[in-house]
């Protein structure tokens, strides 16, 4: 399965530990490219479909959904936790998402 960046994917996160996000849900892959293809582990975002506005939340729509980025709950995984792709962010979106990555981590 090729995996790229801004992809949606399925993703099983359980087991995890305290306030990490849980269940199998929607992510988006943060990590570029290059890495997707060279590594075992992927950066991904998760999603949710309950959030209020938040500087670190990107509001995303897919499968007629509209739904939150989390990213400040990104975290690496194994690939083997992705079970599917869904589908990809909009230009919009990827946007917006390289905006508040820019302005939490870099800033």
């Amino acid at each position: 399965m090729e995996l790229n960046q801004y992809h949606i994917v399925l993703v099983n996160l359980d087991p995890t530990i305290g306030s990490e996000m849980k269940k199998t849900r929607p992510c988006v892959i943060i990590s570029p490219n290059e890495m997707n293809k060279h590594l075992q582990t992927i950066v991904v975002a998760p999603m949710t479909s309950a959030s209020k506005a938040y500087p670190t939340r990107v509001e995303v729509n897919h499968n007629k959904t509209s739904g939150w980025l989390v990213i400040d709950q990104i975290r690496t995984i194994d690939r083997t936790r992705i079970i599917k792709v869904l589908g990809t962010l909009s230009d919009k979106e990827v946007r917006k998402v390289k905006s508040i990555i820019q302005e939490t981590y870099l800033d």
